[in-house]
């Protein structure tokens, strides 16, 4: 990767990872990863565009259908493309499916791009997670797979301790907190070939471990107020992202979030 590359324009492709959840401004809405990167993309380019096609909850197959075809048309600099973990969360999941599809939607997007970002997604640490861990990394392989073929970039998050600390998730234990997403979005930013402002791979600082009846609590909430409401959406067949929107829909030049 070229070293200070300049890049005019950023297309991003995917799920509630690349929406922002759970970096949240003042308004209510959510910042994330991406909308960082574009803004210190375009703050070394004059007339940078962004679009960020993202919406929370959607499946590999949807973002295929809703998202891809679009952002192939804008001919970005740089495309990001993160998808399929919803898929693999869920009870049953069809991996040679995911796997096809994820090869469709690299296949029509790396020839309109000037350069395809995958990502290996961090995975939090925790009994849960260990469940759908197979699952993580048969898509992450064939992630790897891909870039090769298709002279993607790969930008491993899975593979950054860091990024498993309990610490970086939000209390829903499936987003990033601001400090993760800040950590991704410096991760992409050099992987693109441009100068680290951070390391951000470093640890978070040691602490004392919160006592058992302070995570008992933590658990009651996860449970009420994120894993009940999860498990009722999967069993009516139902996302939250239904009906909404993209943040930003259209290829146009970067505006800073207004909050």
């Amino acid at each position: 990767m070229e070293i200070n590359a300049s890049y005019n324009s950023l297309v991003a492709v995917g799920d509630s990872f690349t929406e922002g959840m759970s970096d949240r401004l003042p308004d209510g809405t959510y910042r994330g990863w991406a909308d960082l990167l574009a803004a210190r993309l375009a703050a070394r380019t004059p007339d940078f565009r962004y679009a960020n096609l993202a919406v929370r909850g959607k499946l590999i197959g949807q973002i295929v259908d809703e998202q891809v075809d679009t952002a192939a048309a804008m001919k970005a600099d740089v495309v990001t493309l993160v998808g399929g973990l919803n898929d693999t969360l869920r009870p049953k999941c069809d991996m040679g499916r995911v796997r096809g599809l994820l090869t469709e939607a690299v296949e029509k997007l790396a020839p309109s791009c000037g350069q395809l970002v995958l990502m290996r997604s961090p995975g939090r640490n925790g009994p849960v997670m260990e469940r759908f861990r197979p699952r993580m990394e048969e898509l992450f392989a064939h992630v790897d797979e891909l870039a090769a073929r298709h002279g993607a970039v790969v930008v491993d998050l899975y593979g950054a301790p860091v990024l498993a600390d309990q610490r970086m998730w939000d209390v829903d234990r499936l987003h990033l907190t601001d400090e993760g997403h800040r950590r991704v979005a410096e991760a992409v930013w050099q992987t693109l070939g441009l100068p680290a402002e951070a390391d951000w791979r470093t640890p978070l600082p040691l602490t004392v471990p919160p006592r058992w009846a302070s995570r008992r609590a933590a658990d009651a909430r996860f449970a009420r107020e994120h894993l009940g409401p999860w498990i009722m959406r999967r069993l009516t067949g139902r996302s939250s992202g239904d009906g909404l929107p993209a943040k930003r829909p259209e290829l146009l030049p970067y505006e800073p979030p207004t909050a």
